[in-house]
């Protein structure tokens, strides 16, 4: 066969390529790929719902649940307002829940509209809001936050 007829150029610029220190990931990729934001993890699958909810359910710790859905325009106008939330009440468990992913778990709760927002507290339903209603969402996790 040919013999190698690679310049000198081409191979310090081959072995320069392969000194290169490997590449390291932005922040955006070092998040779990189920963290939504900061302080909202999207519950992909079922037994991790169950292990989130369990782990709560012996604490005085708020739970808020989001149902929601990638096609759901109103649920993607409320998206800000709820990252905005979970920024600030950062003693309250945040989740998101895809309806299309989980349906299951969107059954349990008996839910007929997107978006919903569930309140719990040791594993119990305490309320929730259904549709595009941030100032309610507010006033009832500012209510739920701190009591009981």
């Amino acid at each position: 066969m040919g013999a190698n007829t690679s310049s000198p150029t081409q191979k310090f610029l081959l072995n320069g390529l392969r000194s290169r220190k490997p590449h390291t990931p932005d922040f955006e990729s070092e998040i779990s790929p189920y963290k939504v934001s900061p302080f909202i993890v999207e519950m992909k699958k079922k037994n991790q719902w169950k292990s989130r909810f369990n782990s709560l359910k012996g604490t005085n710790k708020l739970l808020v649940i989001e149902f929601t859905a990638k096609w759901c325009g109103p649920c993607q106008s409320l998206e800000p307002k709820l990252e905005e939330l979970a920024a600030k009440y950062t003693d309250v468990e945040f989740v998101k829940i895809d309806v299309d992913l989980l349906k299951s778990v969107w059954k349990e709760y008996n839910l007929h509209a997107l978006p919903t927002v569930v309140f719990m507290k040791r594993g119990q339903e305490v309320d929730r809001v259904v549709g595009l209603k941030p100032d309610e969402i507010e006033g009832k996790l500012h209510k739920y936050a701190y009591s009981f």
